[in-house]
């Protein structure tokens, strides 16, 4: 568990100020389009930090950090596998190469992104996990 959550400057030790501006696109687009909660820990033996949103008790992504890199990790179970393959037409070349890359385990494909800037994509690939809320008017 961690002491408490690495504020802007602790993350910026770690990842240029480019990736912490993408951590925090992505967050405020998390936030804004599903009602999660976010946790904070250490990252393992492969990362130094892991901010994981959860939505109804099961995880909707993780964010990771290390020395000059930013991941973002999303499983997709089967069903979801299934969306993915359909929705492939639609995605950008990269993203499709890293869930083609992606290794598959007994409870789902881990596909691991390392965003050097913000990109849609990435919430439609959220939006294959689970559907966002329906949008505020």
């Amino acid at each position: 568990m961690l002491e408490a959550i690495p504020d802007d400057a602790m993350l910026l030790k770690l990842v240029c100020s480019n990736q912490l501006q993408v951590f925090k696109k992505l967050c405020q687009e998390i936030e804004l389009r599903y009602d999660t909660v976010s946790a904070w820990d250490n990252g393992g033996r492969k990362w130094t930090y892991e901010c994981k949103y959860r939505l109804g008790g099961k995880t909707l992504c993780t964010l990771y950090f290390k020395p000059l890199v930013l991941g973002f990790m999303v499983i997709f179970g089967q069903d979801e596998r299934e969306r993915l393959e359909l929705a492939r037409p639609s995605l950008p070349a990269e993203l499709v190469r890293f869930c083609d890359e992606a290794q598959t385990y007994h409870d789902g494909k881990w596909v691991m992104f390392l965003p050097s800037m913000y990109d849609e994509a990435y919430m439609r690939l959220l939006a294959i996990k689970r559907k966002p809320r329906p949008s505020i008017k």
